[in-house]
């Protein structure tokens, strides 16, 4: 019974958000119709960059207004033409297709049509058929809007959409950044201004993931919360259903297992599903049947005076726990040791856009690397790869894009608002994964500058209230003596480059520089610390012995010497590693980057570099230290 009632408190704390942001799925009552494809593309010139909105470029064809291009989406624009002026292009883009609605959407008035985007970088307006229906502020997260009464008014019309798109940053977005304007005239030409960020990957921009237009009943399922637990081999799904457009419904809920088999059923709108002989949501090499997902059927039907209709959407549900105490995290109840990787969505050609050929190919390599877990570095991922992870089993630490703030103006509390905003987004749309265990709230903030303790008191606080469930974490590159944020935490996440960024070329100072970190760490603070960065650059087929730095030989030195403390401390308090990076990056240029980011222990073009080979033996072995893996998992297979 107190299981039942921890469910209860810990699904209301869930619920403070007050509308649903559900993964839009085709079912019996709902439609998509994706819009990817090529777009026409104009980027606004004009030296204020405001040429577009002052002209109103919504109000006709884009094509009426000026020249346009091609522009594939889901993409970043950045690398899609030989223009370096676009590559760098900082301001106000728009992007335009027209669309043709099936008949049915418009004739019925039953049916609402929904207009959603994935995530556009950084700020979007949205209009259709010349009429503003929503603006978002902020990258890497979904937004949408209901379009079907505006396409009613003029059936005749085509739906013609257009986005405008501006990546520029501020002292309040996130990433935080600034505009510098230069005015010297005998050095830089007139207008002349550049965009400065504290962070250390290309700031692509565009509409990064998939459009489309679904359609839902009047009376419709918005959104869907479920905690899980477990008691000896019962299951315990807590759920409640949120739906708009009716006062007056039935509903029909139903959790049905991988065999299509009904399991348990309810006809209330929120309450506790008992599961018998449950199959547990287990991480990849933690178990020989990882990544099992059941499927939570909603079926609500509504009625009024003149007709009745029918809504279903289906939930992927996989039950496990997340616990942790001072030396240890848990999933089910199990010590759970992340060995994984940092990464970015990140490709040549398409930047930051979904590309599902990739998605894959970066799967396989995690599973043939024998990586459990990565972290989604630094800002939310896509959700068709959690989605990728609760199928195979692979845990997330899920980050907001709280990176690089590093100006004392950006604790203000206008960024405070806007961060805390951004994290209730981030829980609405991710809470129901099973593969995300953690959030972080930031990457390498300054967290020594006073302002510091009262913004991440407050913000890791309400991420709390958003989601009692999992633990909060930032990650840390401060002294721990000065840390500011790192008494709210619940997992100390550490970030240090010793031999790279600290004495570099000295690989012999790794150990003790390291053991004194975890002591410091840990002494203070008494929490299991993840060493969620650590690594060195390499130039893909370089060589060099004795190594020395941006060799393969020095990257595999610097992980060795890493490891070896990395196994004396995770019999204590050490609870993961996290390799920096998977894959080399693309970062601004600058004199310290020859062509991206290379600490990646993949190429840009997903080739291995000798370090991957001794990632690969390392996590292999501690994942078999286990004894729970059958002998075929010593010899991977692709998915």
């Amino acid at each position: 019974m107190l299981r039942v009632l921890w469910l209860f408190a810990a699904l209301d704390a869930v619920l403070l958000l007050d509308t649903g942001m559900l993964f839009p799925r085709e079912s019996s009552s709902r439609e998509l119709k994706e819009l990817n494809g090529l777009w026409a593309f104009r980027a606004d010139r004009s030296p204020n960059r405001n040429q577009g909105f002052e002209s109103a470029w919504y109000k006709s064809r884009l094509a009426e207004t000026g020249p346009v291009i091609d522009m594939p989406v889901p993409a970043s624009y950045n690398d899609i033409t030989q223009d370096p002026t676009l590559r760098d292009f900082i301001g106000w883009v728009w992007y335009e297709r027209e669309v043709t609605v099936p008949t049915r959407w418009i004739t019925d008035d039953g049916l609402r049509v929904v207009l959603r985007v994935g995530s556009a970088h950084y700020y979007s307006v949205v209009w259709v058929n010349g009429v503003k229906v929503t603006e978002h502020e902020g990258g890497h997260l979904p937004f949408e809007a209901e379009i079907g009464t505006l396409l009613r008014k003029d059936p005749t019309m085509p739906c013609r959409i257009t986005i405008a798109v501006n990546n520029t940053l501020d002292l309040h977005t996130l990433p935080p950044g600034t505009i510098q304007y230069m005015t010297d005239r005998t050095r830089y030409p007139a207008g002349f201004f550049v965009q400065n960020t504290n962070f250390d990957f290309f700031n692509y921009a565009g509409i990064h993931r998939p459009v489309l237009l679904y359609t839902t009943p009047k009376a419709y399922v918005d959104d869907i919360t479920v905690v899980t637990d477990f008691l000896d081999d019962t299951g315990l799904v807590r759920y409640s259903v949120s739906v708009k457009g009716t006062t007056s419904a039935t509903m029909k809920v139903t959790l049905i297992d991988k065999g299509g088999h009904c399991i348990v059923s309810s006809n209330q709108a929120s309450g506790v599903l008992k599961v018998p002989n449950v199959n547990l949501w287990w991480p990849y090499l933690m178990h020989e049947n990882p990544g099992y997902l059941y499927l939570l059927e909603v079926r609500l039907k509504a009625s009024d005076a003149s007709s009745t209709s029918e809504d279903v959407y289906t939930l992927p549900v996989g039950i496990r726990t997340v616990n942790v105490s001072s030396t240890q995290f848990f999933i089910n109840n199990k010590p759970f040791y992340f060995h994984g990787v940092n990464k970015h969505e990140d490709a040549d050609i398409r930047g930051k856009g979904l590309d599902w050929p990739l998605i894959v190919k970066d799967f396989n390599l995690m599973k043939w690397l024998g990586a459990n877990s990565f972290r989604t570095s630094h800002y939310p991922y896509a959700e068709e790869i959690l989605q990728m992870c609760d199928r195979h089993g692979i845990v997330v630490i899920d980050e907001s894009p709280g990176v690089g703030i590093k100006d004392i103006r950006s604790f203000g509390n206008a960024s405070l608002t806007h961060h805390l905003a951004v994290m209730d987004e981030l829980v609405r749309r991710d809470k129901n994964h099973p593969s995300v265990v953690m959030w972080s709230v930031a990457n390498e903030p300054a967290a020594e500058m006073p302002p510091a303790e009262n913004y991440f008191k407050t913000l890791i606080k309400h991420t709390k209230a958003l989601d009692p469930t999992r633990p909060v974490t930032y990650i840390t590159d401060s002294n721990f003596s000065r840390d500011k944020g790192a008494p709210f935490v619940d997992v100390i996440c550490v970030n240090s480059y010793f031999s790279w960024y600290h004495d570099p070329g000295h690989v012999e100072v790794i150990p003790l520089q390291l053991n004194t970190q975890f002591e410091d760490w840990y002494g203070k603070y008494k929490k299991p610390i993840i060493q969620s960065e650590y690594g060195a650059d390499v130039v893909p087929g370089l060589h060099n012995d004795p190594p020395v730095m941006f060799t393969e030989e020095y990257q595999k030195v610097v992980l060795q010497q890493y490891h070896g403390v990395f196994d004396q401390k995770r019999k204590k308090y050490v609870i993961g590693e996290l390799i920096w990076n998977f894959a080399d990056f693309m970062t601004t240029q600058g004199i310290t980057r020859v062509v991206g980011n290379k600490k990646g222990i993949f190429t840009r073009q997903r080739q291995p570099k000798a370090a991957a080979f001794i990632l690969k033996e390392r996590y292999w072995r501690l994942a078999n230290e286990t004894g729970t893996l059958p002998l075929w998992t010593k010899y991977p297979c692709p998915l």
